[in-house]
């Protein structure tokens, strides 16, 4: 698991650092791809009483900065990990919808490169592999 220094990276980002803030950052340094009601519940066992409403404000606040990176599969609740600045893409699973990061294409954004872009600028893209992983892929063979 990553460790990281979760109140040096706060005030690296400008923000204001908080237990509340500290404490989400850390929790989802330590378990990527995880969703809001994941982290909140996590959030509360370490700090006591903490509304959801704050671990959504604090999971904006970490997004807009850039510590925290927002994905979000289809049919599956918005998910939250602190690998950012990457060409990597997810794979997830149709049985247990567990998710892994996998590598992007080899070289420098190259998912970016698109023959028409209609005029658009592209700043970023978000690839998701769907299928089988191998434990579920297990239980049903």
């Amino acid at each position: 698991m990553p460790v990281i220094d979760a109140t040096a990276l706060l005030r690296d980002a400008s923000l204001r650092v908080t237990r509340p803030r500290v404490a989400v950052l850390s929790m989802v340094a330590n378990h990527p791809h995880s969703d809001t009601d994941s982290i909140a519940t996590a959030v509360r066992r370490e700090l006591g009483s903490v509304s959801t409403q704050a671990v959504y404000d604090v999971l904006r606040a970490l997004t807009d900065a850039g510590l925290v990176r927002r994905i979000e599969p289809a049919g599956s609740p918005a998910r939250f990990e602190t690998r950012v600045g990457d060409d990597h893409h997810h794979l997830v699973c149709r049985g247990c919808g567990g998710i892994t990061d996998v590598r992007g294409a080899v070289g420098a954004a190259p998912c970016l490169d698109v023959r028409d872009s209609r005029g658009f600028t592209l700043e970023r893209t978000e690839v998701t592999y769907w299928g089988t992983c191998p434990a579920c892929r297990a239980r049903t063979e």
